[in-house]
């Protein structure tokens, strides 16, 4: 019987079906920005805009290569704490070869990877919390099936590429505009303070930032243009 490799990402019809719809547009739509299908990404995702931003590596940084609307997530602004709260999550995760779901009931997924090791020092609960097609959220993050097929293909692709793990950071807001001026103030301030931090490295170098837990708080290390010729 054959099988996909352990560090392969899991392939099925409908995964395939999706490719080979949405790779013709996406291959002229990358080369016409000098982008490359199976180059690695990253993903943002911005609760109050309801936007994720995919993007790929482009030579010694990453390069926008497209901004979805998000049909919805579930909960407020604010981290997920147990199972059952509803709460979409927030926090620095990160998707390898095992997360994508080809077979979702919401069309297409993939798991965050949600509790992480932040969540899990702190006692959070939850799990299979994704982002996926339909439109419909009980904790995740719905795309819709059009978007979701785009973005799935291309995570699958950089995954099968050789990329490890694709980082995918979930912030509150944008930073750099905030809902509110007094969001430090606030129940979940200290929390977005280091949330804050990693979307600023990135901003700064368009290089997904280190991140490591210390004492309960994300510890953000930028990663410069010059580390990674």
């Amino acid at each position: 019987m054959n099988s996909a490799p352990a560090n392969s990402p899991v392939r099925n019809e409908r995964a395939a079906d999706a490719a080979r719809r949405v790779r013709p547009a996406l291959d002229r739509d990358l080369a016409a920005v000098g982008l490359h299908f199976g180059d690695p990404v990253f993903v943002r995702i911005f609760k109050h805009e309801h936007e994720l931003e995919l993007w790929m590596r482009h030579g010694v940084s990453y390069a926008l290569f497209r901004t979805y609307p998000i049909c919805t997530w579930s909960g407020a602004p604010g981290p997920k704490l147990r199972q059952g709260d509803g709460q979409s999550p927030e926090g620095f995760y990160a998707v390898g070869p095992s997360q994508p779901n080809p077979a979702s009931q919401y069309h297409l997924a993939f798991n965050l990877g949600y509790p992480n090791a932040y969540d899990r020092a702190l006692g959070r609960t939850g799990d299979f919390l994704m982002v996926h097609g339909k439109c419909v959220s009980i904790g995740c993050y719905a795309m819709g099936d059009a978007a979701i097929e785009e973005i799935y293909t291309l995570l699958d692709a950089a995954l099968r590429a050789g990329q490890k793990t694709a980082d995918v950071h979930v912030f509150p807001f944008r930073f750099d505009h905030p809902p509110r001026a007094d969001w430090r103030s606030g129940t979940w301030g200290g929390f977005w303070g280091d949330l804050e931090k990693g979307f600023t490295a990135f901003e700064r170098t368009r290089m997904p930032p280190v991140i490591a837990v210390e004492q309960n708080h994300y510890r953000v290390r930028a990663v410069s243009t010059a580390q990674h010729p």
